[in-house]
């Protein structure tokens, strides 16, 4: 099978642990994907009532880097199990970073990705960071391509609101007991079909809490990159947050407590009407969402003042809009803020900021002119939209 560029061979599979195979197999040869179109595979619901959940594919992607030989051919692989040997690096010290991206099928049938050679420079950023050998933009936009050809059936179609999301995942595959990097690491992406994070497009605002008895990530830490355990760190916070009815947390930065930061899976914008600004958090604990990227282009060619800076708690009191944005929702927008800052005598005093109950208009002009451009609907005059073939 060839695809994008590369040659691909299929063997029985080897239930050898991964640091021991000489090469990445799958059950049985797939065949070619040349005659499937987007939106014709056999789903459990409709396209247009899919949802943000896993479904099962076609297959995934996989390569092996291995110390002294580099990186080795990609291959499709139809078994969505994996052998593990049980001292990998990932299992006992979170070698493990992941991106995350989407492809969109356009009116003329086309299938496009938006930005992956910017996902593919993210994952570099985070693997300089712990230690894993950094997958070249051409191995990373390739094998994109392979994953979603070979699941072509699955994107959905144009005028769905649907999407193929894409996650590539790497992570240390090779044994070490002492705090080490491994000798090995495997590369994956697996594809996923969605449709709206929220049905029909932009959620009603959501109610926000700012986090204070946990810390997302530390000045000098791993905020800035997408490695896992960011993720797992918040997992708490999340629930403790959603038990108190408030569907989103934010965090401040962790040294001082007074600069809004990030939301537990989302990038922090505000928007002044105003004076036409947008402004969003710059801090090297924030991870640079490539979403947010996309919408501070999109503000500055509507005419915005686009600041990345610090934001003091209290500049939340003069905001028109908030928004928590990102590849999953593309943007969430943000009803309210509230605060419980504890005094001296231990209680503590809610500070609330409300933002409205209905979608901003500035928020509403940025999701139409992004979802736009993705659904090629708008001139891609920076050029996001990467074919697929």
């Amino acid at each position: 099978l060839s695809s994008a560029g590369i040659s691909y061979a299929f063997q029985p599979i080897n239930r050898q642990p991964l640091h021991q195979r000489s090469s990445l197999h799958v059950a049985s040869p797939l065949s070619s994907t040349s005659n499937k179109q987007p939106g014709t595979a056999k789903l459990d619901v409709d396209w247009e009532d899919l949802g943000f959940e896993f479904r099962a594919t076609n297959s995934h992607v996989r390569l092996t880097y291995k110390d002294g030989q580099g990186w080795g051919e990609p291959e499709l692989v139809k078994d969505p199990y994996i052998n593990l040997h049980i001292g990998a690096t990932s299992l006992h010290y979170g070698q493990t970073c992941f991106e995350g991206l989407k492809a969109f099928c356009h009116e003329d049938g086309e299938v496009y990705m938006f930005r992956p050679e910017e996902n593919a420079k993210r994952m570099q950023s985070s693997c300089r960071r712990i230690m894993m050998p950094e997958l070249p933009t051409e191995t990373f936009v390739n094998a994109v391509k392979q994953a979603v050809s070979d699941n072509i059936e699955y994107v959905p179609p144009y005028g769905s609101g649907g999407a193929l999301y894409i996650r590539p995942l790497l992570f240390g595959s090779g044994p070490r007991i002492g705090l080490q990097p491994a000798d090995e690491y495997t590369f994956l992406i697996m594809v996923i079909p969605v449709g709206d994070y929220y049905k029909g497009g932009l959620a009603s605002p959501v109610d926000c809490l700012i986090i204070d008895d946990f810390d997302r990530a530390a000045p000098r830490g791993v905020g800035h990159v997408k490695v896992a355990g960011n993720y797992a760190a918040d997992l708490l916070p999340n629930m403790l947050s959603k038990q108190k009815g408030y569907q989103i947390g934010l965090y401040l930065d962790a040294a001082s407590q007074t600069q809004v930061e990030e939301f537990s899976t989302s990038n922090f914008v505000g928007i002044d009407n105003v004076n036409k600004r947008l402004i969003t958090p710059k801090s090297p604990s924030v991870l640079p969402s490539i979403t947010n990227k996309s919408l501070m282009q999109v503000a500055r060619d509507m005419g915005y003042d686009v600041q990345e800076r610090e934001i003091p708690f209290e500049e939340l009191a003069s905001l028109d809009e908030v928004l928590a944005v990102g590849t999953a929702v593309v943007i969430t927008p943000v009803g309210s803020v509230t605060r419980f800052q504890k005094n001296g005598d231990g209680k503590p005093t809610e500070i609330k900021y409300d933002y409205g109950k209905e979608i901003g208009p500035t928020t509403l002009k940025l999701y139409e002119k992004v979802r736009a451009i993705q659904n090629g609907e708008a001139g891609d005059v920076h050029g996001w939209n990467v074919p697929l073939n």
